[in-house]
């Protein structure tokens, strides 16, 4: 796997137990230069160490629920870059109002704020991004196995989820005759500051503790080992897919 001098715009760094993180530390290791975005001034003192200690020149705060603020960065990165080879969209956000309630209480606004930070994002990052975007280069986005079955608390997000892995394989179609690739990671469970406002977390760990095939949770680093798979030309003929990765707990019946 040869990553050296390709250039990856990472979304969704909070702090060092982002799944985004890991990835992005993974692609600096193999020499990828990395530019990441950050969704709001609250979490700058937190993710402007993390871009020292990467070595990030660009970076950018940005709200993803803006179309402005996406071309925005989007532009200003385009100054600096000819292309973009991978694009690490690692981004959920749902009201924690709307969050482990009973799905019939879920509102209007908790639902639609969901759908639109957590699935359009990747869709009008994808479409700003297109002209950056070449023959060969690679999109990946996080889901959890809440998009296929119920989970316990993740009501909203199971939605959102549902619908993410739904426009990864939208995306893979309509860019697939440009030679770029889309995919997603459902992961397992892990403990982010996303996960934290979702109850149960720690039950459903327990739980793979004991009847997933490989009996241990997953941790950011097995995150990470994929995303290089998805993103490198090691996948090359792989687009559309969801990969989980959660030490096979989907595939147990119980």
């Amino acid at each position: 796997m040869n990553m050296t001098g390709k250039k990856a715009l990472i979304l969704g760094i909070a702090n060092k137990h982002s799944i985004a993180y890991g990835i992005a530390r993974a692609l600096k290791e193999q020499g990828v230069e990395l530019a990441i975005s950050y969704a709001g001034a609250a979490l700058a003192k937190r993710v402007h160490p993390i871009a020292e200690e990467l070595g990030v020149e660009q970076l950018f705060e940005c709200d993803l629920s803006k179309d402005n603020d996406i071309k925005n960065m989007i532009s200003i990165l385009a100054e600096e870059w000819d292309r973009i080879d991978y694009i690490v969209h690692s981004v959920a956000y749902a009201p924690i109002s709307d969050l482990n309630l009973p799905f019939h209480h879920i509102s209007r606004h908790g639902f639609l704020t969901a759908m639109d930070i957590s699935v359009y994002s990747l869709i009008a990052v994808v479409r700003e991004a297109d002209l950056l975007l070449q023959p060969g280069s690679s999109v990946i986005t996080l889901s959890y196995y809440g998009a296929q079955k119920v989970v316990p608390n993740y009501g909203i997000m199971g939605a959102a989820k549902a619908a993410l892995e739904a426009s990864v394989r939208y995306l893979a179609h309509s860019m697939g005759e440009k030679g770029v690739r889309v995919n997603a990671i459902s992961a397992g469970p892990i403990r982010t500051l996303s996960s934290a406002a979702i109850g149960g977390v720690a039950q459903m760990q327990r739980r793979i503790e004991k009847s997933a095939p490989l009996a241990r949770n997953i941790e950011q680093e097995d995150i990470a080992k994929t995303a290089l798979y998805l993103l490198s030309d090691l996948a090359s003929g792989v687009t559309g897919d969801i990969v989980f990765v959660d030490s096979g707990i989907s595939i147990m019946a119980y």
